[in-house]
């Protein structure tokens, strides 16, 4: 109440003093501009009057000058006229005046001793009196004196209606001002206040989740967001704490974010952690003028953000956004996530020319087709190469200015796009801990031979200390690849490779998700997502929904999808108008024809499915082709009555396992392809050939009819698989793995 009163008590005193300064300033105005209309009257006046007056003098005429100045007394404000000879003697007065005369005679025989004409004031009790004094030439002895007497009284009632009114229209606003005052705070300030302190009352006691309600108007927004966060935090610790407490009774222990951390500083003894990939975790674009954050698509995103929020440290990328450099610093360092910084980022930049050669040539033309048994030919330039080793050159400089000053410090380099990186870094930095992990498959020996820098991509890789793969199968492929390609010493029995001195361990360490992560997502959701909310606002209705996301690329089988929910539609055409795949696809590579002619072609399938089976408020296929955020794909998880994830070769496939942890009601059926590493792990998915269209449109009939003990029966069992193996725990088995390796004398690749 009291700031309340002080912030009415002040604008009451604002609007008076400026209300005043106003009144005066017009006051003064007011004053002087009807003393200016009186004299100018009384001049304009005076002239009229001088011409009679003159002829009267030269005729010596005081009798016709006493009638005349009685005529001219009582004429509006014009009291009387005067008439004084050269010597200052009176020769006619008007008879209402003559007691004024004799009151101010000392005063108006000074007037009339000025030069020209002169107008001065005169006050009494009763008024205030104007007399201005004009000169009439008659005779030689000097002019005479015609004076008219103006009673201008009249001025200060004027302004005293000023100040009344005035006074009254403050009086008005003062009134004004505390009722809007008092319904604006009651409103912005009082209202959301009580509403925030009652949101955190029941999160106290526990009655409330994370997500704070929403507050009236927005001058609480920055403490609703910070308040929000804390909330967050404060609700995962006491998860952490519950599930760490269940954990003990039961004899187990769940990996997360609060345990990575410990173990990352007792292994690392507080150093920090560097990782290295070509897709920054975070990435600035401009809306307008404005400069937004976006996470791109991907699982690479999705798997390390996580780890690095835990652990701390540095995450080295490409800065590809086009208002990236705009907000980093001199060293292209920023800190995030922007809302709760946790690690730094440090950007590389790239021309278009190394991009073009070492991220679209050699990187997506030449490896990626050559890791992907999808029938697609990899393309190998002698150019592209040039840039592919340059721009691992320029990530191995920026890599070892971070980590000049860390003392034996701990490198995690990601995927195939800086096969040369480990052994760049170990040549200038033998103390360094430097692990791989591949998360694309590595091919058989005769397939990687077609590559013709295949020897150079071996020992680059070589020059980490430790290698990881998804599966045991792409482990005992590279191997396979390096017995075929360079000279070593391999133990089969310990997999590891030793060439020239130097050590390398392969392992499998299957990667995951963060089983918590779709729940605070959903959190974050204005409603909790309903299917038919969701159709209708895609203006579609249909009783059973199957969802698809992925990159848009060839490996991903999303053209062999749709043309599965053709075939399935046809062997079932009862569910047609009951049944809609939507597949959320994120552009990816569009620089590439090969991708270009992809895209082209599944829209035109999707097309022509639509049109084959069109019917009014339905589609078989909705097609998205943009980027989604975690949230909005949450939703559609959430909505699912199955997910397809149909990749004709794949190395993990975190869709699938983010599916499975975002169903916390058990339901939803994961059809999923035999040729992607996930298959291994969730072997309650309704495992399929993504080649062969009968049995993919029969898994989809069977996950849209399979009885709901079963659908939660299966998604019981993945959900605990993931939820034991998690992407903490594959974290920490990577840098526990890594930090227990005894470091070899490394004398470089040759």
């Amino acid at each position: 109440m009291r700031i309340t009163l002080r912030l009415i008590f002040s604008l009451i005193l604002a609007v008076v003093g400026v209300a005043l300064v106003s009144a005066w300033f017009n006051v003064r105005q007011e004053r002087e501009k009807l003393y200016a209309g009186a004299r100018d009257g009384s001049a304009l006046l005076a002239e009229t009057f001088k011409e009679t007056v003159v002829r009267h003098l030269k005729a010596a005429d005081n009798e016709a000058l006493q009638r005349l100045a009685d005529k001219f007394q009582y004429q509006k404000q014009i009291e009387g006229v005067a008439i004084y000879a050269p010597d200052g003697s009176l020769l006619a007065g008007s008879s209402a005046i003559r007691p004024f005369l004799a009151l101010n005679a000392d005063g108006l025989q000074r007037q009339l001793q000025s030069p020209g004409s002169s107008s001065e004031l005169y006050k009494d009790d009763k008024r205030e009196m104007l007399v201005y004094a004009a000169a009439a030439k008659a005779a030689e002895g000097g002019p005479a004196r015609v004076v008219l007497f103006t009673d201008v009284s009249y001025v200060a009632y004027d302004l005293y209606g000023i100040w009344k009114r005035t006074l009254l229209r403050v009086l008005a606003q003062t009134v004004l001002i505390v009722l809007v005052t008092l319904l604006v705070i009651r409103w912005s300030i009082v209202d959301p206040l009580a509403q925030l302190a009652d949101w955190m009352k029941k999160l106290r006691i526990g009655e409330a989740h994370g997500n704070m309600p929403q507050l009236r108007g927005d001058i609480f927004a920055p403490l609703a967001k910070e308040a929000t966060t804390l909330a967050k935090n404060l609700q995962a610790a006491r998860n952490a704490a519950q599930k760490e407490a269940r954990l003990r009774q039961e004899g187990e222990s769940l990996w997360t974010p609060e345990r990575l951390k410990e173990l990352i500083k007792m292994k690392m003894d507080g150093r920090p952690l560097f990782v290295v990939s070509n897709r920054e975790p975070y990435m600035h674009i401009k809306e307008g003028k404005d400069i937004r954050a976006i996470i791109p698509a991907g699982g690479l995103v999705t798997a390390l953000d996580p780890i690095l929020k835990a652990a701390g440290g540095t995450w080295i990328a490409h800065g590809s956004g086009e208002a990236d450099f705009e907000v980093t610093d001199e060293k292209s360092r920023i800190k995030v996530p922007p809302e709760e910084p946790a690690y730094t980022l440090r950007r590389v930049p790239l021309s278009k020319e190394e991009e073009d050669g070492y991220y679209y040539g050699f990187s997506n033309e030449g490896i990626w087709p050559l890791c992907h048994i999808a029938h697609i030919r990899p393309v190998f330039r002698k150019e592209d190469w040039a840039q592919y080793y340059a721009v691992n050159k320029k990530f191995a400089r920026t890599v070892l200015e971070e980590i000049e000053s860390v003392k034996d410090p701990c490198v995690l380099i990601q995927d195939y796009h800086f096969t040369l990186l480990p052994g760049m870094i170990k040549e200038a930095r033998p103390d360094a801990r430097v692990a791989v992990f591949w998360h694309i498959p590595w091919p058989n020996p005769e397939t990687f031979g077609i590559c013709p820098w295949q020897k150079d991509l071996v020992l680059g890789l070589l020059g980490a200390d430790l290698i990881g793969f998804q599966t045991q199968f792409y482990c005992n492929n590279f191997l396979d690849t390096v017995d075929r390609t360079i000279e070593s010493r391999l133990d089969w029995e310990h997999f590891t490779v030793q060439k020239e001195g130097h050590v390398t361990a392969v392992k499998p360490f299957p990667i995951s998700v963060d089983f918590t992560q779709p729940e605070r997502e959903e959190k974050q959701l204005p409603a909790k997502p309903e299917p038919a909310a969701v159709l209708k606002d895609l203006g579609l209705r249909a009783e059973k929904v199957a969802v698809g996301v992925d990159r848009i690329d060839y490996t991903k089988g999303i053209l062999e999808r749709v043309k599965a929910v053709e075939r399935f539609l046809e062997k079932y055409p009862d569910h047609v108008g009951k049944f809609t795949f939507i597949q959320l696809g994120a552009p990816s590579r569009t620089h590439i024809p090969q991708y270009h002619r992809f895209i082209a072609e599944l829209h035109a399938e999707v097309d022509r499915i639509n049109w084959r089976f069109r019917a009014k408020n339905w589609k078989a296929i909705v097609f998205f082709e943009k980027h989604h955020d975690h949230k909005e794909i949450t939703k559609y998880y959430k909505i699912a009555d199955a997910c397809l994830v149909t990749s004709l070769h794949d190395g993990m496939n975190l869709v699938a396992k983010e599916f499975v942890a975002a169903r916390e009601d058990l339901g939803g059926v994961l059809v999923l392809s035999r040729f992607a590493g996930a298959s291994r792990d969730l072997k309650d998915a309704l495992i399929v050939n993504p080649y062969d269209v009968e049995q993919m449109a029969d898994a989809i009939y069977y996950s849209l009819t399979m009885p709901a003990a079963e659908v939660a029966e299966r998604m019981t069992r993945m959900r605990r698989q993931i939820y034991e193996n998690n992407i903490y725990k594959w974290a920490a088995d990577l840098t526990g793995d890594l930090m227990k390796l005894r470091l070899d004398t490394f004398s470089g690749v040759s």
